[in-house]
C-alpha cells in the first residue's frame, strides 16, 4: 500500500486537497490545468519535505528521490504529450504530484489511479446528464470538449493515496 508515515501524509494533505479540488474543477471547467496550481503543488511538496526532514519523519535522500522522480515523469510526460497520448497541463500536473508518492507500492498507485480514472469518467458523464448539475455549469469546456478532463482523476488519484496513507492516524 503505502511506506509514508501517516503523519507525513497528514501534512502533505494540506497543500495537495485544495490545489487537487483547484486542478479537478479547472479542468472540468476549461479543460486546462493552471501552471500555477502545478507551481503551488510542487512548491507545497518541497516546503512539506523541508519541514518533514526537519521533523526527522523523512530523511533527506528520500526527499531527493522525490524530487528526482517528479523529474522523471516531467519527461515521461513531454515525450508523451508529444506523442499526443495527453494535454501538457495533464503531463505537468503529474510531475508536481509524483514526489507525494515516493516509497509507494506501484501496483497500488496504477490500481488507484485505474479506480479514479474510471469514477471519474463514470461521475462527470453522469453528472454531465443531470439537467439541473449542466445548467448550473453550462459554461463548463468538459461538457463538449473532446478529451476528458484527466485533471479530474490525476487529482483523486493524489487526494485518495494520501487519505489512505493518513487513515492508520485514525
Amino acid at each position: 500500500m503505502t511506506t509514508l508515515p501517516p503523519l507525513a501524509a497528514l501534512l502533505m494533505l494540506i497543500p495537495a486537497l485544495p490545489i487537487g479540488i483547484w486542478v479537478a474543477w479547472s479542468d472540468m471547467k476549461s479543460m486546462k490545468i493552471p501552471n500555477k496550481a502545478v507551481l503551488a503543488l510542487g512548491a507545497g511538496f518541497v516546503i512539506v519535505g523541508l519541514v518533514l526532514m526537519l521533523a526527522g519523519l523523512l530523511v533527506p535522500i528520500a526527499v531527493l528521490w522525490a524530487l528526482a522522480l517528479g523529474a522523471i515523469v516531467l519527461v515521461v510526460g513531454f515525450i508523451g504529450n508529444a506523442a499526443g497520448l495527453f494535454g501538457a497541463g495533464d503531463a505537468k500536473f503529474a510531475a508536481a504530484m509524483a514526489p507525494f508518492f515516493i516509497g509507494a507500492d506501484l501496483r497500488f498507485v496504477l490500481g488507484l489511479f485505474a479506480a479514479c480514472l474510471l469514477g471519474a469518467f463514470a461521475s462527470h458523464r453522469i453528472a454531465g446528464r443531470i439537467p439541473a448539475f449542466r445548467r448550473a455549469t453550462a459554461d463548463w469546456a468538459s461538457w463538449t470538449h473532446k478529451d476528458f478532463p484527466m485533471g479530474l482523476a490525476l487529482s483523486g488519484t493524489l487526494i485518495f493515496y494520501l487519505l489512505a496513507a493518513v487513515m492508520p492516524l485514525f
